[in-house]
C-alpha cells in the first residue's frame, strides 16, 4: 500500500499517525514529499527522527524545533518513527497537536496505535498500513499451543534473548528495537492471532456471556501489559509472564 494514496497534496493535514513498519513507510513518505517539492536532503526545514523509544526530552526538543521559524520558505516537515512512545512525552506534545502551526506537518509512524493516548489519537489523521510480521504471528500461534509451563519458559527465554541482542548491539543505530519494543510487538501479534480465533457468539445464554467475559479479560490483560511496557521502571519479564498466566490453553 502506498501512503501517498492517502495524502492530499492540496490539503495536507497538519499531523498524520501511520501504523505499520517504518522500513516500508518512510520511503513512501519521502517519495510523496519529493513529488510535492519538499527537499529531504540538506533542507533545514525537514527533520527525520528514528528512535526506539520517544522520551520526554525528545518531545521537548520536537516542540521547540516546531516553533522555530522556517528557513526555506516552504513547508516544515517532521517524520518521527518510533517503536515506543512514552506517556509523559505524549502529554508534552498534546498542545502542539491541538494548535496546528501553519505550514508545519508531522508524520508519526508507530508499529501499533494502541500505544497512543486517545487524547492524542483524536487530533491526528490515522492511516493504517500495518502488515503483521509473519514471524511474529507464527511465534504467537506456537505460543498459544504451549502448556502453561512452556509458556512461562518461552517468556523467560524471550526476554533473555532480547536483552542479549540489545547488549550485543554496540552501534549507535537508534532504530534497533529494545527489549520493551520487542515485547510490545509480540503482544500485538498475540492479540491479532487471538482475535482471529475468537468465535462469533450470539450473546443469548449465560454460559456464552461468561465465556466471552473470560476472553475479554485476557484482551484487557494484554492491553494493560502493553500500557505498562510503555512506562519506564516496569518489569518486562513480569508483564509478559502475567499474559502467559491469564490466556487459556488454545
Amino acid at each position: 500500500m502506498k501512503i501517498g494514496a492517502y495524502l492530499d497534496k492540496n490539503n495536507l493535514h497538519h499531523a498524520y499517525l501511520i501504523e505499520g513498519e517504518k522500513e516500508e513507510i518512510i520511503p513512501d513518505i519521502l517519495e510523496f514529499l519529493k513529488n510535492i517539492g519538499v527537499e529531504t536532503k540538506s533542507n533545514p526545514d525537514f527533520n527525520q527522527i528514528v528512535l526506539d523509544s520517544f522520551k520526554i526530552e525528545d518531545a521537548r526538543n520536537l516542540k521547540s524545533q516546531s516553533m522555530e521559524r522556517g528557513i526555506s520558505g516552504n513547508k516544515k516537515v517532521f517524520i518521527i518513527a518510533v517503536n515506543n512512545f512514552l506517556l509523559d512525552a505524549q502529554n508534552t506534545l498534546l498542545k502542539m497537536f491541538e494548535e496546528p502551526i501553519e505550514n508545519t506537518h508531522f508524520f508519526l509512524i508507530v508499529p501499533d496505535t494502541a500505544i497512543i493516548l486517545p487524547t492524542i489519537l483524536s487530533r491526528l489523521y490515522l492511516i493504517k498500513s500495518k502488515k503483521g510480521s509473519e514471524n511474529n504471528l507464527k511465534e504467537a500461534e506456537d505460543f498459544l499451543a504451549m502448556s502453561l509451563n512452556s509458556r512461562l519458559n518461552f517468556m523467560k527465554e524471550f526476554i533473555a534473548k532480547a536483552k542479549e541482542e540489545d547488549e550485543e548491539d554496540d552501534s549507535e543505530n537508534l532504530s534497533v528495537d529494545s527489549v520493551r519494543s520487542k515485547a510490545i510487538k509480540f503482544l500485538n501479534a498475540l492479540e491479532t492471532v487471538l482475535h482471529q480465533k475468537l468465535p462469533v457468539r450470539a450473546l443469548g445464554s449465560q454460559r456464552e456471556s461468561k465465556a466471552l467475559t473470560g476472553e475479554l479479560d485476557y484482551f484487557y490483560q494484554i492491553m494493560k501489559a502493553r500500557e505498562y511496557l510503555s512506562q519506564p521502571g516496569s518489569s518486562a519479564k513480569s508483564l509478559m509472564e502475567s499474559v502467559a498466566l491469564v490466556i487459556p490453553k488454545n
